[in-house]
């Protein structure tokens, strides 16, 4: 069904994303010119390899680190996610082992993390933690939702921590059923926080390379096309851009996410759906959104558009496939039907790196210094700061409570070849969108949303 989308007059398609408009993006910086010596080299400069940049320069302010950015700091993931510091672990908990519960309990002091670190280096992020609410519109995510805070409960995620409430007493969602709450996620911008970290790490005396393409990673060596930097370290910061470096294409499937605004909503839109403070916004339908109230009271809503391009490709610039739009308006407006007197103000779309298992995993091997850390799957803003803490240590041969996480050396096989990958997950993809339709009338999880996990492992 096509729906009419209101565009404002100043919709913006692509151009990153809608983060970087009230600033403008920003002036890349010096590319790097002929060869380089350090102590660790990272290559990407987006929120892993920015907290992995601040947390060796704060324990060792002497060590030589430098990041390589094929375009300026922010511009993939880091700059274009639906702004949600959540505590919410990348994949199952049951892959990640009895010990997951300790690898829980660190991604919740994360968000603490980073919350104190932004006040600390002074980082204007719009970060309020305002916790996350999660609806159900359907008998068959009822059940869903009941049953993921019954299991959180036998991975020790006590009532404190995620609990069932009355969705007509949170956000009041347009056919919510059933609605689950937890403290730990805090809203963010993710621009500014990509931004504040870049000039945090500067100040600390890393240089950040931009425009510096990396067009192969060996053990201690980083090459470009304007010099090949030599490091005891080579640390991979590449995330959803990793198929782009060669013999890795099928190391992580770089997904595509996409998001829409509209334009800024009256003080009587928000009364009358109870979006009083900064909640984030998810549901649990197979084919999810996500959304947050932003700073100057817009919605910024969030979900799949074209998921996977064939051969690994990416799409650096942003631009979002009309039916896409429609797809996120749509969905926005059965959420809030009052938010059909607003239009839409910018749309753009980003890639993730996503795993076989969906699980992420940070890893340094000693005797290459080839280390990496990724795979966050849609999770990476609290992710990447519990990585770069704990690559810190993996760098520093220091064994921690961070080394011993149960993420830590994990290996996972690769993604099939084309043209498997590309039907599987469109396949799963097409799937879980049935499902989600026949679900509006069903009480229970459609066999085919069952069959879309067996397909891709998710």
């Amino acid at each position: 069904m096509n729906v009419r989308v209101p565009l404002s007059p100043e919709f913006v398609n692509g151009d990153v994303s809608f983060w970087y408009r009230s600033g403008g993006l920003p002036a890349p910086g010096p590319r790097l010119d002929g060869d380089l010596q350090a102590d660790v080299a990272i290559v990407g400069a987006g929120y892993t390899g920015l907290w992995t940049a601040y947390y060796l320069k704060c324990a060792r302010p002497s060590l030589n680190v430098v990041l390589l950015e094929q375009e300026f700091a922010g511009f993939g993931a880091s700059g274009r996610n639906g702004g949600w510091l959540t505590g919410d672990l990348a994949g199952s908990h049951e892959r990640y082992g009895a010990d997951a519960r300790r690898l829980q309990r660190e991604m919740y002091a994360s968000i603490d993390e980073v919350i104190a670190v932004c006040e600390k280096e002074s980082i204007d992020c719009d970060l309020v933690k305002g916790g996350v609410l999660n609806v159900a519109r359907t008998p068959a995510q009822a059940a869903r939702l009941r049953r993921s805070v019954s299991s959180a409960r036998s991975w020790g995620i006590e009532e404190p921590d995620l609990r069932l409430v009355d969705p007509a007493h949170h956000v009041r969602v347009a056919g919510a059923l059933a609605a689950s709450w937890s403290p730990h996620c805090a809203r963010i911008q993710p621009a500014k926080l990509a931004q504040g970290l870049a000039r945090t790490v500067r100040g600390l005396g890393v240089p950040i390379y931009e425009r510096t393409p990396v067009t192969s990673i060996t053990p201690h060596r980083a090459l470009t096309p304007y010099g090949t930097v030599t490091a005891g370290h080579v640390i991979r910061a590449t995330e959803g851009f990793t198929a782009r470096l060669p013999r890795l294409r099928r190391q992580w499937l770089p997904m595509n996410s996409s998001m829409i605004v509209t334009d800024p909503l009256p003080a009587a839109f928000w009364d009358e759906v109870g979006w009083q403070g900064a909640e984030l916004l998810g549901d649990l339908a197979h084919y999810y959104m996500y959304a947050q109230r932003t700073a100057d009271d817009r919605i910024a809503f969030g979900g799949r558009g074209r998921p996977y391009l064939y051969g690994s490709r990416v799409d650096a610039r942003g631009h979002t496939h009309g039916q896409t739009v429609e797809a996120l308006w749509r969905l926005l407006t059965e959420f809030f039907p009052a938010a059909r007197s607003s239009s839409v103000a910018h749309a753009w779309s980003g890639v993730l790196g996503v795993p076989r298992d969906w699980c992420s995993t940070v890893h340094v091997d000693r005797a290459t210094g080839l280390g990496w850390a990724g795979g966050y799957t849609g999770h990476g803003v609290t992710t990447t700061n519990l990585a770069g803490r704990t690559l810190r240590d993996l760098i520093l041969g220091e064994e921690s409570e961070l080394t011993s996480l149960p993420w830590v050396g994990r290996q996972v096989r690769a993604w099939e070849p084309e043209p498997l990958r590309w039907l599987g997950v469109h396949a799963m993809y097409r799937l879980y969108r049935v499902a989600d339709h026949r679900e509006r009338t069903m009480p229970r999880t459609s066999a085919l949303a069952r069959f879309a996990d067996l397909i891709t492992g998710h």
